[in-house]
């Protein structure tokens, strides 16, 4: 599967049911020192399921698409521009609510 934003094009690992979620999740993941750097993109009707952030933060930056992110049991609104911060020791859910990819970015720092 390919994400295309703007001119860069990237080809992305398929992960089927991410954390008991629905559908598959295409995730390409950079670790190093800082932590981890992950572009991930949630097709119409995917989702990532509820799963804890153990050991630091999970920053998820919207670059396009719309959805629903549920942490401790409080929804925001995804949209592009949006950035949803699921603190450590929380619990989060990210569901595709619209017709598009919902693609982020998001960073967990090292812990």
């Amino acid at each position: 599967s390919e994400v295309v934003t703007g001119v860069q094009t990237c080809a992305l690992p398929i992960f089927p049911g991410m954390n008991d979620g629905e559908g598959v999740v295409g995730a390409r993941m950079q670790v190093n020192d800082s932590g981890r750097f992950v572009l991930t993109r949630i097709p119409s009707g995917s989702s990532i399921g509820v799963h804890e952030q153990r050991t630091s933060d999970d920053i998820n930056y919207v670059i396009s698409g719309t959805g629903i992110a549920v942490c401790d049991g409080t929804r925001e609104n995804l949209v592009p521009g949006v950035c949803h911060v699921c603190p450590t020791g929380s619990s989060h859910s990210i569901v595709n609510t619209g017709t598009d990819d919902l693609l982020l970015f998001t960073f967990v720092a090292a812990g």
